[in-house]
């Protein structure tokens, strides 16, 4: 496959919406465990993200260019610590494929691959610490494994949508380390990650745009 511009647009307008259908859901998670307002976050950041981004002129823009403005576009609008977070994640996608003009399958591997790197590396957290990296870690391991395995990217994608879901689930058994919610001990206990939640919503969103 080969995914120019415009399928990156579209990309981000995908993410937009899955983010605004789902608001209420994972703000209601975050209430539990947080200060409720991770939908509201996750929705302005890539609502803001998916217009600026459908702005661009395909015809003089590349796909590091949709990456960076993406994550200008997304800490402008957001304040909460997903943010820094997710505009760290699009810059390292965009580092990831600098100088291309089209990607590869091979290419949105690296991009997505790169994005749950600059979660990790900006955030500090590690597995089990009930974060977004729950989710996000298995997801780029899974998209990873199935590349090697020859597997096209819609493929990869949906391995990486069931490894996410896997890991989300996996963090209702977790006391948290980072966050606002580590203050509640065992308490959360039971409760999904809001941000592993919203990573499933994401990945979800760009395995839907990819999947023909």
């Amino acid at each position: 496959m080969q995914v120019e511009v415009t399928q990156l647009q579209d990309m981000f307008g995908a993410i937009a919406e899955a983010m605004r259908r789902e608001k209420e859901r994972l703000c209601e998670l975050d209430g539990v465990i947080g200060d409720a307002d991770h939908g509201i976050a996750m929705e302005l950041g890539f609502s803001a993200a998916a217009a600026t981004v459908a702005a661009l002129d395909p015809a003089t823009t590349d796909p590091t260019t949709v990456f960076n403005t993406a994550a200008k576009s997304f800490l402008s609008a957001v304040g909460a610590s997903s943010g820094p977070l997710y505009a760290t994640a699009l810059m390292r996608a965009g580092a990831s494929v600098k100088g291309k003009p089209v990607l590869s399958d091979d290419d949105m591997v690296d991009a997505i691959e790169a994005m749950g790197q600059g979660i990790q590396d900006r955030g500090k957290a590690e597995p089990g610490d009930k974060t977004m990296i729950d989710a996000w870690l298995p997801a780029t391991r899974a998209a990873r494994s199935a590349r090697l395995q020859g597997k096209p990217l819609g493929q990869c994608l949906s391995a990486a949508l069931v490894a996410a879901t896997s890991g989300a689930e996996a963090t209702k058994d977790m006391v948290a380390a980072k966050g606002r919610s580590s203050r509640l001990g065992d308490r959360v206990i039971g409760h999904m990650d809001p941000g592993a939640a919203s990573a499933v919503v994401l990945i979800e969103a760009i395995q839907r745009t990819f999947e023909t």
